[in-house]
C-alpha cells in the first residue's frame, strides 16, 4: 500500500487547521502539527455524544477518509462530495459489532470504541442506475500505518439504506472533539493523544 502525505493548512477561519486528504481516498501518513503556543488543541473536548442534523439536501456521498497524527491529538476526516453534510452522531459504544444489513460479526482492534453514524450518507451513488462506487478506499484502516498514538483501527460497519457507519477503535477512552468544514465538506473527529 502506498502511503500518501496529509498536509496541514491554515485556512484563516475559526476552524482548526484541516487535514487535506489525498486523491487515492485514504490518508495513512503521519504529519505532526507544530504547536508552540501552549494552547490546548482540543479545548472543549470530552466524552459525551455529539449529534447534528443534515445540512445537505440529498444523500451525501463519502469521497475520502483521512487519518493522521498531530501534536496532542489524532484526527479522522470524512470528506463528502458536494455541498453540505449528512446528519451525524458520534459517541462511545460497546462491542460486539455487526455489519449493517447482514448482521455479520465485525472485529475491531481497540479497548474503547467510537461510532460515527452518518445519514443520509453512502459510499455508493445509487442515482447512477448501477450504483457507482464513490469511496474507493479500504473498509478497514490501521492507525499504525498513519503513526497515530490513540487511534488503532477504523472499520466501516455499515453502508446500508443511506446509513453510513464507521467504528473507530482506540487504545483507551479519551476526550474527542467534532468539528466540520466546507469546501470540501468534511466531518472531523479529533481524539486527545499522549
Amino acid at each position: 500500500m502506498v502511503a500518501a502525505l496529509a498536509v496541514v493548512s491554515g485556512c484563516g477561519s475559526s476552524s482548526p487547521p484541516q487535514t487535506e486528504p489525498p486523491a487515492a481516498g485514504t490518508t495513512t501518513a503521519t504529519v505532526p502539527a507544530t504547536t508552540t503556543t501552549g494552547i490546548d488543541p482540543l479545548a472543549g473536548a470530552d466524552t459525551t455524544p455529539v449529534a447534528a442534523a443534515a445540512t445537505a439536501t440529498d444523500t451525501t456521498l463519502l469521497e475520502r477518509l483521512a487519518v493522521g497524527r498531530h501534536e496532542g491529538y489524532d484526527r479522522v476526516v470524512f470528506q463528502f462530495r458536494g455541498d453540505g453534510l449528512p446528519g451525524y452522531r458520534v459517541e462511545y459504544v460497546q462491542p460486539p459489532f455487526a455489519e449493517d444489513g447482514s448482521g455479520k460479526p465485525v472485529s475491531i482492534d481497540g479497548k474503547a470504541f467510537v461510532s460515527v453514524r452518518m445519514e443520509p450518507a453512502s459510499g455508493f451513488d445509487l442515482n447512477t442506475g448501477e450504483g457507482q462506487l464513490v469511496y474507493k478506499g479500504p473498509k478497514r484502516i490501521d492507525g499504525s500505518a498513519a503513526g497515530t498514538s490513540v487511534v488503532q483501527q477504523l472499520v466501516r460497519t455499515g453502508d446500508f439504506e443511506a446509513v453510513l457507519t464507521w467504528v473507530i477503535g482506540l487504545e483507551e477512552k479519551v476526550d474527542f472533539r467534532v468539528t466540520t468544514a466546507d469546501f470540501p465538506s468534511r466531518l472531523i473527529v479529533d481524539f486527545r493523544s499522549h
